[in-house]
């Protein structure tokens, strides 16, 4: 009979869940591996207790807390598969996530359990509420229970979660991510940016996003580190809570803005060993900037919702401006053309991937999960890039239209649509300009009927139907979309025509 083994409760999570040591820190609370691992087990009972089996779907939209983070560590450990969703999606959004994914079990702010349910229609799908503050039926239904659980079998190969990505279609795909892929992505991270028992972590990432959840969170936990453990990010607090810390992760917008405070300095930070950066490109004025206050170099690195961790600037040895550096170790990289041709260095082709962090292809989407898979095991990730004479990988597009804003993905497809059915727009085009805090910004080109029609009354008619990272942050009038001879709107022209409204 073979061992009996939960693989990502097991390698990551185990190891120090009886520890006294203190895991995640903030104003209010220390709290030790040992508690951390009892909470997780009492909400394992719940989760049980409404009917989870190995295998089923947990969709949680909550606010960053500590019962949230110990929500998807329970999960794991009663065989569930964790599916974490933006706080800005709207409810609308949200039921075709649980829908789509068949979520067995779903978590959400107290506030709209009334119209999901609606919107859910009496199908048999268990709630559960959790806000902000820890309130809600699912922290009142921890009392009591047992602060003991065993982990359910599941093996390396098994899933652990879904993540929804941005999709051709303006849909979004959930890709299917392993025991193994989480695994084996944190096992390489600690190697390769040298985290250990002696690291705090200053953490003000999102928790529904890999970035802050499977990345950050997943690699302090398996060093047996501790979390500094923010709701969201804010200047003061970040300015406050690095004195405490050794090394912080975030996306550009946290650098930019830290930038902006003559309080971020030298004397600050001198303590500090790392400083990671990722989910959304980072401005080489920003890295040198940032090198010239503090003395110390940022670390960039490329990851995907699909694969985790891939590339990074090494720890040790040279951190190139505007590139993301080298290959991880167990990830194949290549930059390939059209048909899947290796380039040389210096060509521009799509990056391509293999390895064990690769994710098992997107949820009932065998089609797409086949087209975006070589023959060989390579993903074809659609960012464009080069490999440099020292070896180093250039990111300079993406192959498709995808944006990402403040490190979040907005597929341009969906937005167009909901634009195109005002009334007085004729037909839209949304494209992604440069933003020196969101790296991108999402601008709406339209062509409209009626003059009357304003910027004001196409944001107004967004703002119930989509999460507020989506929404335009500037809607710009045009007699019209500039097109090819076959009709197709060249978006190239419009991102370069309007590429420096935020940067003037």
């Amino acid at each position: 009979m073979a061992k009996k083994e939960n693989y990502l409760f097991d390698n990551i999570f185990a190891p120090y869940c009886d520890s006294e040591k203190i895991f995640l820190i903030n104003e209010e609370y220390k709290i030790s591996y040992l508690k951390f691992n009892k909470i997780v087990n009492q909400i394992a009972h719940v989760l049980v207790s409404k009917g989870l089996k190995a295998g089923d779907r947990v969709a949680v939209q909550a606010e960053k807390s500590v019962i949230q983070i110990a929500l998807y560590v329970a999960t794991i450990k009663a065989g569930g598969v964790y599916l974490p969703l933006n706080t800005g999606y709207t409810t609308n959004e949200l039921s075709y996530f649980i829908n789509d994914s068949s979520s067995s079990i779903v978590i959400v702010d107290s506030k709209i359990e009334n119209k999901l349910k609606e919107l859910l229609n009496n199908q048999n799908i268990i709630i559960l509420t959790l806000n902000g503050d820890e309130s809600g039926s699912l922290n009142e239904s921890l009392v009591q229970q047992d602060e003991n659980f065993d982990p359910v079998d599941r093996k390396k190969d098994d899933l652990a979660a879904i993540l929804y990505t941005s999709g051709t279609t303006g849909k979004s795909k959930g890709a299917m991510l392993s025991h193994k892929n989480l695994v084996s992505n944190t096992s390489v991270l600690k190697e390769a940016w040298q985290y250990s028992s002696d690291d705090t972590l200053l953490h003000m990432l999102p928790i529904y996003h890999t970035h802050g959840l499977f990345v950050a969170f997943n690699l302090l936990a398996y060093v047996n580190g501790s979390i500094i453990f923010l709701p969201k990010f804010s200047i003061q607090d970040a300015l406050k809570w690095m004195k405490k810390s050794t090394s912080m992760m975030g996306v550009p917008t946290f650098y930019t803005r830290l930038l902006s405070d003559e309080k971020f300095n030298h004397d600050l930070v001198k303590h500090m060993r790392l400083f990671i950066s990722g989910s959304a490109p980072l401005l080489a004025e920003t890295h040198i900037e940032f090198e010239n206050r503090t003395g110390k170099k940022i670390l960039e690195r490329y990851g995907m919702t699909e694969t985790n961790m891939n590339i990074s600037n090494p720890y040790d040895g040279e951190r190139k401006p505007g590139t993301v550096g080298l290959p991880l170790a167990g990830v194949e990289v290549r930059i390939a053309d059209k048909v899947g041709k290796e380039l040389a260095n210096g060509e521009i082709g799509i990056i391509e991937l293999r390895g064990e962090n690769i994710f098992k292809g997107y949820w009932q989407m065998p089609n797409k999960t086949k087209e975006s898979f070589r023959d060989d095991g390579f993903f074809i990730t659609g960012d464009m890039a080069y490999i440099d004479d020292n070896n180093y990988v250039v990111i300079v597009g993406r192959d498709k239209d995808l944006i990402i804003t403040g490190g979040l993905n907005v597929y341009p497809k969906e937005v167009e649509e909901l634009i195109d059915e005002i009334d007085g727009v004729v037909e839209s085009a949304v494209i992604a300009v440069p933003h020196k805090d969101f790296g991108e910004a999402v601008v709406s080109i339209v062509v409209r009927s009626n003059e009357s029609l304003s910027e004001d009354d196409i944001k107004k008619n967004l703002t119930e139907k989509i999460a507020k990272f989506k929404q335009p942050k500037e809607v710009i009038f045009e007699n019209e979309l500039p097109r090819n001879s076959m009709g197709k709107v060249q978006k190239v022209e419009l991102r370069e025509k309007f590429k420096n409204i935020f940067l003037n």
